[in-house]
């Protein structure tokens, strides 16, 4: 199976599978004589982890991440740095009833048809647990990546169908995300957000929403004409997370109701440096980086495992029949999506800024 590796300086790849005995992550590219220990990468785990709140999935895993390669006495070595993490609250049962049964809304019935032989337990590679991986490499590119001044912000801006009005700041943002389980920057949107997920939880359904994650402090000059423009490359890295079904840049989507004179960002002097006076294009023009914030928002469906019944095929019989899930699941996955797609967004900047050369890929600065 191809389609592990992401990047092309800062290389990561991912492996394991949901119910098997580890998943981790090999990172590439690191510069030589970063400061890295586990804790760095603890924190960043904890944000993803199940079993945090009423609104993710009860499976209790910890996520106690091993660091086995590339890093000694606290600094990175700059060889690949290899990561693991035991799966341990594991419980397949409820899955060999149904192996031969796909999930409506999963990758169930497409890996079947591709590979034949699959792991049906939880959903193997396709599992939302894949991602355990790209956030422990994520937390080693945000910390590259802070030491030069870029910051990366996460947040829901929508679940359930409730929404955030207007635009929050970083500082309401950086304030409120980690104090609600919905990961909203608006508390008393997020109260809103958390009884309309339960309330559909009750009935055996689930919701979805939409995440936003901005990138602070990116330098200009990231991306390159024509196939590897950066917004092309994050869009690509956001859609690759499970349930992401859309992603837009900047004024995104409405753009397409602006007026030219409207979506255009006028640009203006400020303390001698270019800049412009809104940002509806996301921080990236032409597929380059502008020195404005980098936005992007991800559409992220509904939890696609849920208790109604639902009709499926029984490939070993080829034939009609119902399905009803048991099992351990997120009724609204945005929250535990958050920290993922911060990961995601770090990764391609990670790699641009040492493809363009803004961090020395051999000796940490």
């Amino acid at each position: 199976m191809s389609g592990n590796t992401f990047g092309k300086i800062f290389r990561t790849t991912t492996h394991g599978e949901s119910h098997g005995p580890a998943i981790g992550v090999v990172v590439d590219g690191v510069p030589a004589g970063m400061p890295l220990s586990e804790a760095d990468v603890q924190r960043e785990l904890d944000r993803r982890r199940p079993g945090q709140s009423i609104i993710t999935t009860p499976r209790a895993e910890v996520d106690k991440v091993e660091i086995l390669s590339g890093v000694f006495k606290g600094k990175t070595l700059g060889t690949p740095i290899c990561m693991l993490v035991r799966n341990v609250d594991v419980d397949s049962r409820p899955y060999e009833a149904i192996k031969a049964k796909p999930r409506p809304g999963h990758a169930d019935l497409t890996y079947w048809l591709k590979f034949g032989h699959v792991d049906h337990r939880g959903g193997g590679r396709a599992a939302a647990r894949e991602t355990v991986g790209r956030v422990a490499a994520g937390a080693i590119a945000k910390k590259l990546l802070a030491s030069h001044g870029v910051e990366i912000l996460g947040h829901t801006v929508e679940a359930a169908g409730v929404a955030v009005e207007g635009e929050l700041s970083p500082a309401e943002i950086r304030k409120n995300v980690e104090k609600n389980p919905m990961r909203c920057g608006d508390p008393k949107v997020a109260e809103k957000m958390k009884r309309r997920v339960l309330e559909v939880s009750a009935k055996g359904d689930s919701t979805g929403g939409v995440v936003e994650v901005i990138a602070l402090g990116v330098p200009t000059g990231l991306g390159n004409p024509v196939f590897e423009k950066l917004d092309a490359e994050i869009a690509r890295a956001l859609v690759s997370i499970g349930s992401v079904k859309g992603v837009e840049i900047g004024a995104g989507f409405r753009a397409s109701r602006m007026l030219g004179s409207e979506m255009n960002d006028q640009l203006r002097l400020k303390e001698g440096k270019i800049t412009s006076r809104t940002n509806n294009a996301g921080g990236i023009l032409g597929g380059i980086s502008i020195g404005m914030p980098i936005v992007a928002r991800i559409a992220v469906k509904p939890t696609p495992s849920i208790t109604k019944p639902q009709l499926t095929v029984d490939v070993a019989r080829m034939r009609e029949t119902e399905l009803k899930l048991g099992g351990r699941f997120d009724p609204n996955i945005c929250p535990r999506i958050v920290p993922v797609a911060e990961a995601m967004l770090a990764l391609v900047l990670a790699d641009h800024m040492l493809r363009a050369g803004k961090i020395n890929p051999d000796r940490f600065e």
